[in-house]
């Protein structure tokens, strides 16, 4: 456009109530900024191409969306996870992208303990079942005592650091897998790092806190589901691709005494005729674990400071990639 600014910065979606931060962070650097809805490719396209950074949430960042942004510094997503992102095309075309791994680490830790207190004690199933007036206990039999049991937490990142501290007060044994494990955290968190087989074979409970990339895509199918114990209580908080929901479905369906605590599925929002949704050993949410009043905001905010530091020459403080600078 004609606009006397120094930088262009292009929103391709979002789903908040206003920008205000956004516009308030980015006019401080001399940035002019442009919000869109767009869904397709072809729309983020025509709206970016010609941006000096670029905040997305859902639309496909492809590497032909990637290669048509002409001058882009900075790609960064409102989010944790950038899987919507092809991150090699942007490191090949010299473009960083970054995420915000830090504004909703409350709020997703305690939603996998709702989940997982939640199975523990059937209390969805539960408050169903009183409401048609079947009030008596042996409604949620077996329901095993929690202290001495394991805690698996797969991936042992920020969010899965906090489940562990917070849970440290339920005389559980806390055991994690991450193929980057951070020793010193797990040894001050009192969590022992173990195999991906040992964590299979030893938790009573798992909990998903890794990424979705192409190794992880369904990483969760029936031959892993089958190395765990038939009583398994299975809590994703991550992304729903990393399971293979028929192959967890049919592992809930013959296993009666599993359960599983799932915030994520792989279409969203989750279809009302999901299977997962008529099965009573399954409690779902629908990808709100992040939510709060103060991370939406926490979010907006930090997308828009990385965005105008990037553009002011800092480092950025949040890079997934590396490209070489261009």
């Amino acid at each position: 456009g004609d606009s006397m600014n120094r930088w262009k910065v292009v929103i391709s979606d979002y789903y908040y109530k206003n920008l205000d931060q956004e516009k308030a962070i980015l006019a401080s650097v001399d940035a002019e900024l442009l919000s869109y809805h767009c869904k397709t490719e072809d729309e983020v396209i025509q709206a970016a191409a010609d941006c000096d950074a670029l905040i997305c949430q859902f639309a496909p960042i492809t590497r032909r969306v990637i290669e048509s942004l002409r001058r882009c510094k900075v790609i960064v997503r409102y989010a944790i996870g950038v899987d919507n992102i092809d991150l090699k095309a942007a490191e090949e075309c010299g473009i960083i992208v970054c995420n915000v791994p830090d504004y909703s680490i409350d709020e997703v830790s305690n939603h996998v303990i709702a989940l997982l207190l939640d199975c523990c004690k059937k209390l969805t199933y539960m408050a169903g079942q009183t409401k048609l007036g079947n009030t008596s206990y042996t409604m949620i039999e077996p329901l095993s005592r929690m202290e001495g049991r394991t805690l698996g937490l797969m991936g042992f990142g920020r969010i899965a650091r906090v489940v562990a501290r917070k849970m440290s007060g339920f005389g559980l044994n806390i055991i994690a897998y991450d193929p980057m494990m951070d020793t010193a955290a797990a040894q001050q968190l009192n969590v022992s790092p173990v195999s991906f087989q040992e964590l299979l074979a030893q938790s009573d409970y798992i909990s998903i806190h890794c990424p979705l990339t192409q190794e992880t895509h369904h990483l969760f199918d029936r031959q892993i589901f089958e190395q765990m114990k038939p009583t398994v209580i299975f809590i994703n908080t991550a992304r729903g691709a990393i399971v293979k929901e028929e192959d967890m479905v049919a592992f809930l369906r013959e296993h009666e005494f599993a359960m599983a605590g799932i915030d994520v599925t792989e279409t969203e929002p989750v279809p009302t005729d999901h299977p997962l949704l008529k099965l009573n050993n399954a409690v779902v949410t629908p990808h709100v674990a992040w939510y709060s009043v103060e991370s939406v905001l926490s979010l907006q905010r930090k997308v828009a400071e990385e965005v105008a530091g990037v553009l002011s020459g800092q480092p950025p403080r949040h890079p997934v990639n590396h490209p070489v600078s261009k």
